[in-house]
């Protein structure tokens, strides 16, 4: 059984027990998160499509971490007039992990 879920502008195929690394969440560690934008359940072979979201179904899940990514850097320059910019950035993440999926 697995759903396919709508959170931070992103869409995320997501399954019991899995851990899952999505967009900074303002919630604590160890606390429990439910997400509402349900957009597909496959059920024993069976999916079933939300218009655009599903409303009876439930899904939950424990916040395990929050943190940022490794760093990425960002080089920009113009070739003989010596500009350059050197930039970085670390994107903040919250790691999930997926408890249940009622349908």
């Amino acid at each position: 059984m697995y759903a396919i879920i709508k959170t931070g502008g992103k869409q995320y195929k997501v399954e019991e027990g899995q851990i899952v690394k999505i967009e900074k969440l303002p919630v604590s560690e160890e606390e429990n998160i439910e997400f509402d934008k349900v957009m597909a359940v496959s059920k024993d072979g069976e999916t079933e499509f939300g218009r655009p979201y599903l409303d009876d179904v439930n899904i939950t899940g424990k916040v395990i971490e929050q943190g940022k990514n490794k760093k990425i850097t960002i080089f920009k320059y113009k070739p003989k007039s010596r500009q350059r910019k050197k930039m970085g950035h670390r994107q903040p993440y919250t790691k999930v992990l997926i408890e249940s999926i009622k349908a």
